[in-house]
């Protein structure tokens, strides 16, 4: 029998995708739901050629480049003392 999930926390679940990059892997252990499930939420509130998955996807490259850009920094800094 399939377990009912309230619309607030389907949209909580796809905010969390989107806006804070969150993975869905984590979203679903943490709402008890499969990932196929998140990922059918996604699709379903999918408009206009920016997918939600590929937003959350740049999101992160994006967190891993100001990583990578800090380190790069702080090692410059180092070497320039």
């Amino acid at each position: 029998m399939a377990q009912y999930i309230s619309s607030d926390i389907k949209q909580k679940v796809i905010s969390a995708v989107r806006d804070d990059g969150k993975k869905v892997s984590e979203l679903a252990t943490e709402h008890g739901v499969s990932t196929k499930t998140i990922y059918n939420w996604l699709r379903a509130g999918v408009s206009g050629d920016n997918s939600a998955l590929q937003v959350a996807k740049l999101q992160r490259e994006i967190n891993m480049l100001y990583g990578l850009l800090g380190k790069l920094t702080a090692e410059a800094s180092r070497q320039k003392k």
